[in-house]
């Protein structure tokens, strides 16, 4: 089978469109169509229903689906390979980083990456940090640079990086600002401004809660760190947020816990060949861990 047709129709089924199809792969959205239509007539049979603007997979698409996957997996990972022995760092990595880390933590390791290896590409995706994971498992992401599970899949290689240290906080005109030293029951009868349910950073803080035996009252809930900050920095609720994000706009609250840890760091597929690219970046990231470490 083609593996541009293969990819076309991979993209269509993550995206459920067509036309985002094309923008990820830069084709025009008929250029996507034939590829797809070139497919169907090769394997004899249907792989989306069109519904309105989007696309459904058919019961042979999801067949597929799977298995077109990994063979583009595959590919690219002979692709990979080859490149490798020849030992320049070109090509394009393909790396997935939260907004979180990306905007704090990675802009002077992509600085040093960038004047080091000036031949090769980057395709920075920004995701949440599950969304990364599932990527790498997948095989649709090289290398990606997140906030950590506190139980990693073992087909990935997880390496820590840096850790945020999380503290509770709230606008300075909420009643906590004023409210001194208080303990986590305290704390939860208040309504609080989390991440989502179902991210890493939000486990970390259902578990400290869980040990006390305390459940929090949540109002509102974001992925977005940045969006947190602003809520509770209005008077929306208590929240959680890594020191890099604290400012004059938000108040520390003298929680009886130590501060929640979060790790950062990067992760990749044990079973996949890494590009030369991808092995540049992780030697920056692990300059970076080792000056972290002596310091």
């Amino acid at each position: 089978m083609d593996t541009q047709n293969l990819a076309a129709f991979v993209a269509a089924a993550e995206y459920g469109s067509f036309s985002r199809a094309a923008e990820a792969l830069e084709l025009t959205q008929p250029a996507v169509s034939k590829r797809i239509s070139g497919l169907e007539d090769r394997i004899g049979a249907r792989l989306f229903d069109r519904v309105g603007r989007r696309v459904a997979l058919t019961e042979a698409g999801e067949t597929l689906l799977p298995r077109a996957r990994a063979l583009l997996v595959m590919v690219d990972d002979t692709r990979r390979a080859l490149d490798s022995l020849s030992h320049d760092v070109t090509g394009r990595l393909t790396l997935a980083t939260s907004h979180h880390v990306g905007l704090h933590r990675l802009p002077a390791v992509l600085r040093a990456f960038t004047r080091h290896y000036p031949a090769a590409g980057l395709d920075l995706r920004f995701l949440d940090s599950e969304q990364a994971y599932q990527g790498v498992l997948d095989g649709a992401l090289e290398l990606a640079v997140v906030t950590l599970a506190p139980t990693p899949d073992p087909a990935l290689s997880v390496v820590p990086v840096w850790v945020d240290d999380l503290r509770f906080v709230c606008g300075p005109e909420h009643p906590l600002a004023g409210a001194g030293r208080i303990d986590l029951a305290t704390l939860g009868r208040h309504e609080g401004v989390l991440p989502g349910s179902r991210t890493f950073t939000r486990g970390l803080i259902e578990e400290r809660f869980a040990r006390a035996g305390v459940t929090p009252t949540i109002a509102l809930a974001t992925n977005y760190l940045e969006t947190l900050k602003m809520m509770a920095s209005i008077g929306l609720g208590w929240s959680v947020l890594p020191e890099t994000l604290l400012d004059g706009t938000l108040h520390v609250i003298d929680v009886d816990e130590p501060p929640i840890r979060r790790p950062l760091g990067y992760l990749y597929h044990r079973s996949r060949t890494l590009s030369n690219a991808a092995r540049a970046m992780i030697a920056e990231l692990e300059t970076v861990r080792t000056a972290d470490t002596r310091t």
